[in-house]
């Protein structure tokens, strides 16, 4: 048999490739990788013999240098036993390989189990000792999310504990001399493999299992939102300064964490690089001379100027005394609290008048800058971020929000605006109100309110093109509600801006037009049609008459004026146009990962979009979209014959964890489409993936690439069949446009584009 030279660095297979053939290596050495871990196979071992009984693969292989291999062809398992019995000399080396890379897995199944236990143990210990020095020190501990939940690791994956004597006792016998009469019987040999393909998988899943319960615990070391055990530490460490007795406990205790984490592969390396870092950074300003340590608060003449910032806002605000003295005493109030997130009566209380004064607050001073153009800095950070005092805000945080303030610029050309800039938008009749939350937008509002004799027809009249009423109208329905969404703690929400809401760096969470333009590329890169709508060439009427084509309407995003962590979807049209832009808002401090949002948020769009054009049948299965054939799978997922048990099972479960919402099932399988299969790793089932594939289609370049994978064959073909269609009738449109000599209208261009899907983006 011809063998086959793979080059050093040659990917041979990944997770999810069909499994159809095994390589015997002659030489050179691969690389197998499997969850949290890999080993190496050489000269004599077989790449596959342990995935026999599987369709596809789930190890990855790797030539770490110019390997050749022999390759045996495996239709089924059947056809091994015909191999075995006609080359009885490949069973001994099959039998070993599989014995040794069982061996292998079996050893570090022990291994992972035991680290996850330590782990386990370890993560109480350091909670309980932040939270024992914390009360020792009387300092407000934190909780951290996720420890409430936490169990010891259970092990339901976990193999037979004997299971590793036995291939042991196997391999001995097979490196010895007595081999020779069992590997003469084929079925002995078949059996023996299968067996150990069952036992490999089975280790398999329990290595995966307790890799994603380490991952579990290793985030709650490290994580994106930096509400962690590192951040109790090193917060802990900051506030006990120098001269405390357990301060170099603690500084162990973050090297300790150091040292443990800085490689560990359940961790993104670079946020736990950057993490790491930024403490060995401040622990150096720390230990400089004083003159220095105060480098970053240097500038005194911006701390002389928003000092007393309280009372610059308010004297700004100027007319409604009462307002302003009720809510300075309360500033006040909320400054001596010594936990401003305890759910304590009082505190609760003191947290919505604080807000409902803050509101009103707001629409003064929106209405005051419209009047000079002399406006003190403390009330344009008022405006844009929520501040309202430099001790609240804390002076580092001073800095930066006076600094932002400075150097931003209206972005609201770009579709990205503050909430200031969007309220001077509307002011200035550029854009709408928003609906409120009962699907009014102002001119429903007011004719209602009309017609219920509220208000007169002169009143009507007066508020039909009021600009500061539309204004009123934003403030009143979508300020409150919005800001306290985007916030994202509900309970504990209060819209003034305070050090301790804020969780991560603050420069890194700045929601600037860069990072937004990212989040949409990131998106289109897999679902390019996300934002098109169907429309009509309304100038070549004429030419196109009723041909459909599609055009772009990129939603708006609205930054509120507060550090928070969602992301709120709030309307995926503007009025009642349907060819116009949605609607989205963020915090401008947004301390989640900004593309994740922003993908949820586009799943969010999808779906009440495709309800908004379907209206009362957009469930209706017989006038088939992208909400009626979701809406219909979910339903009837138990007695859909293409789905296995298993799937079933991930689908009830899945469902109720969201709830039972199909629109949440939806969101959350179009984050798994755009992260996951949009990269290659297949992690639906066949129905939403069909589903998906349909509505949200990939670009013509990502197309290619997953046509190449198995589970995309099917969809792939009905994909070319249809696209064919659709592009032969637009090109036959486009020859009779040129027939009667008429230029090609840009739109049936680009029309064509999209079918390809082969449009900028």
């Amino acid at each position: 048999m011809a063998g086959i030279t793979l080059e050093k660095g040659k990917s041979i297979y990944e997770y999810g490739q069909p499994m159809t053939v095994l390589h015997l290596i002659t030489n050179g050495r691969v690389k197998v990788s499997y969850p949290g871990g890999s080993y190496t196979l050489g000269k004599g071992d077989v790449i596959g013999i342990c995935e026999i009984c599987s369709e596809i693969h789930f190890l990855s292989y790797l030539a770490l240098e110019d390997t050749s291999i022999l390759t045996y062809t495996l239709n089924n398992v059947e056809s091994l036993e015909d191999m075995l019995q006609k080359r009885s000399d490949l069973a001994r080396l099959f039998l070993l390989s599989a014995f040794y890379q069982l061996n292998h897995l079996l050893d570090q199944c022990s291994l992972s189990e035991l680290s996850c236990s330590n782990l386990y143990q370890n993560l109480l210990e350091d909670y309980e000792k932040y939270n024992s020095l914390c009360a020792r020190y009387r300092i407000p501990p934190r909780a951290l999310e996720g420890m409430e939940s936490l169990t010891a690791y259970l092990g339901e994956e976990a193999p037979d504990i004997w299971l590793n004597s036995f291939y042991l006792g196997l391999q001995h016998i097979y490196t010895g001399e007595h081999y020779k009469p069992l590997v003469q019987e084929p079925g002995i040999s078949l059996g023996f493999l299968r067996k150990c393909s069952l036992d490999f998988r089975k280790t398999y899943f329990g290595l995966d299992e307790q890799f994603h319960y380490r991952k579990q615990l290793t985030n709650l070391y490290f994580n994106e939102n930096a509400n962690d055990i590192f951040d109790l530490y090193t917060s802990l460490y900051y506030k006990l300064g120098p001269d405390c007795a357990d301060t170099e406990s603690v500084l162990s205790d973050i090297n300790r964490m150091i040292s443990q984490f800085e490689s560990d592969p359940c961790l993104d390396a670079q946020m736990v690089e950057k993490r790491i870092q930024s403490f060995r950074k401040n622990l150096s300003l720390m230990k400089e001379p004083a003159a220095k340590k105060d480098e970053a608060a240097a500038d005194t003449s911006l701390m002389q100027e928003l000092a007393g910032s309280l009372n610059t806002i308010l004297d700004f605000a100027g007319s409604d005394l009462e307002l302003c003295s009720s809510f300075r005493q309360h500033v006040h109030s909320y400054k001596a609290l010594p936990d401003k997130n305890s759910m304590e009566d009082e505190c609760c209380s003191l947290r919505r008048k604080l807000t409902e004064e803050f509101n009103a607050l707001y629409s003064l001073l929106f209405q005051r800058t419209l009047e000079t153009s002399s406006v003190p800095k403390a009330v344009k950070m008022f405006l844009a971020f929520g501040y309202v005092d430099e001790e609240l805000a804390g002076a580092e945080n001073c800095a930066l929000l006076y600094r932002l303030s400075e150097t931003r610029t209206d972005r609201s050309e770009f579709g990205v605006y503050t909430f200031y800039d969007w309220l001077l938008a509307i002011f200035q009749g550029k854009k709408e109100p928003s609906r409120n939350e009962f699907d009014q937008d102002y001119s429903d509002y007011i004719h209602r309110q009309k017609a219920s004799g509220n208000i007169t027809e002169a009143e009507f009249k007066d508020l039909e093109n009021n600009s500061m009423g539309k204004v009123n109208y934003e403030l009143r329905n979508l300020f409150p509600p919005v800001n306290k969404m985007t916030f994202g703690r509900i309970a504990t929400f209060c819209p003034i801006f305070i050090s301790d809401n804020v969780l991560k760096d603050l420069n890194d969470s700045y929601v600037t037009l860069t990072k937004v333009g990212k989040a949409f590329e990131a998106i289109k890169k897999v679902d390019y049609s996300a934002f098109y709508r169907e429309s009509l060439d309304y100038d070549h009427l004429d030419i196109m008459g009723k041909e459909p084509i599609h055009l772009e309407f990129l939603p708006d995003i609205i930054l509120m004026p507060n550090v928070g962590i969602r992301g709120v979807m709030w309307q995926e049209i503007e009025g009642k146009y349907r060819n116009s832009s949605g609607r989205m808002f963020f915090s401008i401090f947004h301390m989640e990962d900004f593309v994740t949002s922003m993908i949820r948020l586009t799943g969010e769009f999808r779906w009440e979009l495709c309800k908004r054009i379907q209206g009362a049948r957009w469930n209706d299965i017989s006038d088939r979209s992208l909400t009626s054939e979701y809406f219909d799978y979910i339903q009837f997922y138990r007695k859909n014959h293409e789905l296995s048990n298993e799937a079933k099972e991930k689908v009830r479960s899945s469902l109720q964890r969201a709830k039972n919402s199909f629109k949440e099932m939806f969101v959350r399988d179009y984050i798994t489409w755009i992260i996951f299969e949009g990269s290659g790793s297949p992690r639906l089932n066949k129905i939403a993936r069909r589903i998906l594939f349909t509505y949200c289609p990939f670009p013509a370049d990502l197309m290619k690439t997953v046509s190449q994978n198995p589970f995309f064959s099917e969809l792939m073909n009905r994909h070319r069949i249809t696209t064919a269609q659709r592009l032969h009738h637009v090109d036959m449109l486009i020859k009779k446009i040129q027939n009667t000599g008429s230029p090609v209208p840009d739109t049936l261009v680009h029309e064509r584009q999209f079918i390809e899907g082969t449009v900028s983006k």
